[in-house]
């Protein structure tokens, strides 16, 4: 992957270095270190320059971004990828369920970064796996991949400062409430490595919003949709099994597997900023096909995009 990106420096901008500037528009001091120990990593009208070097209004500044090698160690798999967007910046990818998002131990390729890998491999280009948002292994849906250490920064930036809105469909036992908030802090159970619980004392602040979208009196369930403030490990699970409305299918929380074998949870939407140029994007993944079981296709234009 080589990219080079040029700025005009405004007329309005004054006494301001290289650095100064490159860290406003989102690159990381990492990747500013990086560049600037490359040869032509960073210029001015040309001519490498210093990370101290002061800009003057009307020059142009250039970054060349270059990675040769792919992620080690994530061996190339085929496997079907549903792609829904990609340019040279961003990739967004609609999740199948029962792939992890990353190798693991016992588990080293058949996750979606292999997927990605044998992907990149087939066009014969370096490609280095940076998932920015994450989803469980038996969760579907949409996630965001990053294409270049670049858009890698900004993104992380942006999950960070809560500028990624995602938005999830979630099929729950019973009649949820028509809506509401659930403010109530996760930690780890005690003596488990992967589930969670409320822990009013010791967790970590979690609130999840949703909104009952339909009730299926056939089967006893809903569809919820849920917005997020925090992203705690297993919150959508744990938060909806603390006001007794648990995920059927969820072998931790919940394992009626009479109309599912996994967590009835599907990333639906994400809305954000392109990184690099700053276009709004939006982006929504149809309901899969074991979540309709609840008696409808898609989401029906029931969602309010207020909320």
């Amino acid at each position: 992957m080589k990219m080079t990106m040029t700025y005009t420096i405004k007329q309005t901008l004054e006494d301001m270095t290289v650095k100064q500037y490159l860290l406003n528009l989102g690159y990381s001091q990492s990747l500013i270190r990086q560049l600037r120990n490359r040869s032509n990593g960073i210029t001015v009208e040309g001519e490498p320059v210093y990370t101290t070097r002061v800009l003057k209004p009307g020059e142009l500044l250039s970054v060349f971004i270059c990675e040769e090698e792919s992620s080690k160690n994530i061996v190339p798999t085929p496997m079907p990828i549903q792609i829904q967007y990609e340019d040279e910046h961003i990739l967004v990818i609609n999740k199948a369920a029962g792939v992890p998002i990353h190798p693991s131990q016992g588990n080293f390729d058949h996750t979606l970064a292999n997927g990605i890998a044998y992907y990149f491999k087939e066009k014969n280009e370096a490609f280095v796996y940076r998932a920015i948002n994450r989803l469980d292994r038996d969760t579907t849906g949409l996630l965001v991949l990053a294409k270049n250490p670049l858009s890698a920064c900004i993104l992380s930036d942006m999950v960070k400062k809560r500028e990624i809105h995602r938005r999830y469909l979630a099929v729950v036992q019973g009649m949820l409430p028509l809506s509401g908030t659930i403010d109530a802090p996760i930690s780890r159970v005690d003596g488990s490595t992967i589930e969670r619980c409320v822990d009013r004392i010791n967790g970590e602040e979690a609130r999840t919003h949703y909104k009952r979208l339909y009730y299926d009196p056939v089967t006893g369930h809903s569809l919820a949709g849920l917005c997020l403030e925090t992203g705690r490990t297993h919150q959508i699970r744990v938060h909806l099994k603390s006001i007794g409305h648990p995920l059927p299918g969820d072998f931790l929380y919940h394992p009626d597997y009479r109309y599912i074998t996994r967590q009835a949870l599907h990333s639906f939407r994400l809305d954000f900023l392109h990184p690099i140029k700053k276009e709004p994007l939006s982006f929504e993944a149809p309901l899969p096909e074991d979540m309709q079981f609840i008696g409808i296709t898609s989401n029906g234009g029931l969602w309010d995009n207020d909320f």
